[in-house]
């Protein structure tokens, strides 16, 4: 049987080390000796002897959840084989986190990562209860995080002389360390004559960067 179908780019490469690696741009490959962690209904695929458990978020993470619909529904991946990870088609990245690194991440870019690192779902200080990612996830430790992103990422840089501020929507991550606070960008005449539809941004101020996506979350995609 021949086609471009069966080119070599879209086969699948054997595992050389543990762990994780890109298989392509749209998705994860992970080569599991133990355990590891994703996020629920993220896996295309597997071989071998694993098993897929849904991992709770504790009693806490699930009000979080319950209160907002953001959070980190994760299931645990145990055993030897190996297993491929994407969501939607969405563009994967992996990013090596070491020790003294903490990251913030919106629960909906999370895809997958090592048990080495340490998640918590935390409330978006100076968010209020506007907007959306009022509880992102902070991933501190040594290890790799995978995220998922539609389209390709904005990477901006943040100053104490420069703050951004981002759509609540389109933010995918940022340096733990940044201030957060709710920053409204728009008159309350403009918002009685019907809007810009960009009243309030999250603002980013103090020393990192911002991780943002090159689109606002649809109600579809939301559902």
């Amino acid at each position: 049987m021949k086609s471009d179908l069966f080119a070599s780019e879209n086969l699948a490469r054997a595992a050389v080390t543990p762990g994780m690696s890109l298989q392509n741009a749209k998705s994860v490959k992970y080569n599991v000796n133990g355990e590891m962690l994703a996020r629920q209904g993220s896996m295309v695929a597997f071989r071998g002897d694993l098993q897929f458990e849904r991992k709770g978020q504790g009693i806490g993470g699930m009000l979080k959840r319950a209160v907002t619909g953001e959070g980190l529904a994760l299931m645990s991946v145990r055993g030897q084989g190996e297993a491929w990870f994407a969501h939607q088609a969405g563009n994967c990245f992996i990013i090596d986190i070491e020790h003294g690194d903490a990251l913030t991440v919106n629960g909906r870019n999370v895809l997958c990562f090592d048990p080495t690192l340490s998640y918590e779902i935390k409330m978006v200080k100076g968010a209020g209860m506007t907007g959306g990612g009022l509880f992102n996830s902070v991933f501190t430790g040594t290890g790799k995080l995978a995220v998922v992103c539609d389209g390709h990422p904005i990477i901006i840089p943040v100053t104490p002389q420069a703050p951004v501020h981002v759509d609540t929507d389109a933010v995918v991550g940022w340096s733990a360390q940044l201030e957060t606070g709710l920053h409204r960008s728009q008159s309350v005449g403009s918002m009685i004559r019907g809007g810009s539809g960009e009243a309030v941004q999250l603002k980013l101020s103090g020393e990192g960067f911002v991780i943002v996506r090159p689109s606002e979350l649809t109600e579809t995609a939301a559902h």
